[in-house]
């Protein structure tokens, strides 16, 4: 059977690699073959590039030069990971894709949307089959993240300000794309949260395999 794209979306802080995880051990308990992933990262290439743009200083990079670094690393990602295991009929969980370079680089800098979509279309040409965004109010998810007391945390480091921008572009994004994307409430349990997550993958990926 072809294989089945999930990716994680929202704001720091707000739970998304966590429910990536638990949904990737439910399928795979369940028997389903599952590739996790990340971005930036999941390729060898794209995770030298992942030190480079969520470490150090907030004003290291423009929004232009963040939206190149970032759509490098996801073509590698692409190109070695995640087109081979969906060829070979596997279920792709990704924590993050396309849309955050959406949300993160276009809108962070002035409006970079219209390029953001274009180098997408040009280089990458692929959308999830079914994304979840986790969302989260942004002070809340903020202070989760900052008591990680990771590295990367150059994101992190531009404020609340910005947390409350990404959520609201994310919530855009899924009005405009509401065939793939589904909200999840991230505030409530991990398990519930879970639940949820699980209920609607289960749907869509025996719904993939029926139809293979």
């Amino acid at each position: 059977m072809a294989g089945l794209f999930i990716s994680f979306e929202g704001i720091d802080g707000s739970g998304k690699s966590t429910q990536a995880r638990m949904l990737a051990k439910a399928l795979q308990d369940a028997g389903h073959e599952v590739v996790l992933t990340r971005e930036p990262g999941g390729s060898p290439g794209a995770e030298e590039i992942r030190s480079l743009v969520l470490e150090g200083d907030p004003d290291r990079w423009s929004a232009q030069t963040e939206l190149l670094l970032f759509t490098a690393a996801r073509r590698d990602h692409l190109e070695r990971l995640i087109a081979p295991a969906l060829s070979a009929g596997k279920i792709v969980i990704t924590d993050r894709f396309a849309d955050s370079t959406r949300i993160y680089q276009g809108t962070r800098s002035g409006d970079l949307r219209d390029m953001v979509d274009q180098l997408h279309d040009l280089v990458i040409g692929r959308e999830p089959d079914l994304t979840f965004l986790i969302d989260m109010d942004p002070d809340m998810g903020l202070a989760r993240a900052k008591g990680r007391g990771g590295t990367e945390e150059r994101f992190e480091d531009f404020g609340a300000g910005l947390q409350h921008k990404m959520r609201a572009g994310f919530l855009d994004l899924a009005r405009q794309f509401p065939d793939r994307f589904r909200v999840i409430d991230g505030a409530r349990d991990i398990d519930t949260v879970a639940e949820d997550v699980l209920g609607i993958a289960g749907t869509v990926v025996n719904n993939s395999t029926s139809d293979a």
